[in-house]
């Protein structure tokens, strides 16, 4: 019997289902990111717990469409399952002209798998120590500084446009085309503000080659404790993480999805996999599927006021 499995007769109907057939799990984006690593993850433990093949399919393409559409076509009996990171589900809805789904009637929400922290940082040529100081200053002299971003839309961006509306400030958007331009303009001081991936910009922060001015999470990081969050310094309603979620076709019955959640829970929080997720920068965010859906919801309504209320267009 392997590892983990449990007895027959100890097994629920839903169990049961889920031990007759292999699994598939969509990954809608290349191997090596975080989407693939937490795929590949779930992929082992679901394998040792019903002792079936668990397939991990890169389906790249499309900005992540391509393998969230596999999904939706396939039959919901919790055998192919769709791990994919917030924005595809919270910030492409209202982002993309004709976007192909409805998250809501396509897809039935798993869990939350794991979340990252992200961090509003400076250059050091700013002399900035705070996100206090950076509103002061931006209000002293609107529409005079810069904050890079991945791109038009991305997360990192929308995390700049709601920073501006909860503390008032003017200040102007420098989009890149991915992360890493964005950060090697910032450590260079060609454009002075960004926010980014706490774990990418955690090494410039240590070496004083980046400021870290404020946590866009409800509560400080593990990683990095002595740096507050932006509502400890007085600017509210700003909680951007960038986390990874599993969900399953339509039609998936909800004691499938139940036992499902159960499973990946299990699975994350597991001594080994914890290190796992601690190298990628991750950590553990799994909850019922009522809450992660909910959790999806309220996160869409949010982005959907940004981006109609700064007239954000995808490129």
């Amino acid at each position: 019997m392997p590892a983990h499995a449990q007895p027959a007769a100890d097994k629920s109907a839903a169990e049961k289902q889920l031990a007759e057939g292999r699994f598939t799990i969509v990954a809608p984006f290349p191997p090596g990111g975080p989407v693939d690593v937490l795929s590949r993850i779930l992929a082992d433990g679901l394998g040792k717990r019903y002792g079936q093949t668990v397939v991990v399919d890169n389906v790249a393409g499309a900005a992540g469409n391509l393998g969230i559409d596999r999904v939706k076509r396939a039959k919901g009996d919790g055998h192919t399952l769709l791990v994919v990171p917030a924005g595809n589900l919270t910030i492409n809805p209202t982002l993309m002209p004709n976007f192909p789904f409805s998250i809501e009637k396509d897809f039935v929400p798993i869990t939350m798998l794991a979340k990252a922290p992200n961090v509003l940082v400076a250059s050091p040529a700013l002399k900035l120590r705070s996100a206090k100081e950076l509103v002061a200053l931006a209000k002293a002299k609107p529409a005079t500084l810069f904050y890079a971003s991945p791109g038009v839309g991305s997360g990192l961006h929308l995390a700049g446009e709601l920073f501006k509306q909860q503390a008032e400030v003017d200040i102007t958007h420098v989009p890149y085309k991915g992360t890493g331009p964005a950060l090697n303009d910032v450590l260079g001081g060609v454009v002075p503000l960004m926010f980014s991936n706490l774990p990418a910009t955690l090494p410039f922060i240590k070496d004083g080659k980046l400021v870290a001015l404020g946590i866009t999470d409800a509560a400080r990081s593990p990683v990095a404790p002595d740096i507050p969050t932006l509502a400890e310094q007085g600017i509210a309603g700003v909680q951007v993480t960038s986390w990874y979620g599993l969900l399953a076709p339509a039609g998936t019955p909800p004691a499938v999805v139940e036992q499902l959640a159960r499973d990946a829970a299990a699975v994350l929080a597991e001594p080994a996999t914890r290190d796992k997720l601690q190298a990628q920068g991750l950590s553990d965010a799994t909850m019922k599927p009522a809450d992660f859906a909910a959790h999806i919801r309220a996160e869409t309504a949010t982005w959907a006021r940004i981006i109609k209320a700064r007239n954000i267009v995808a490129e």
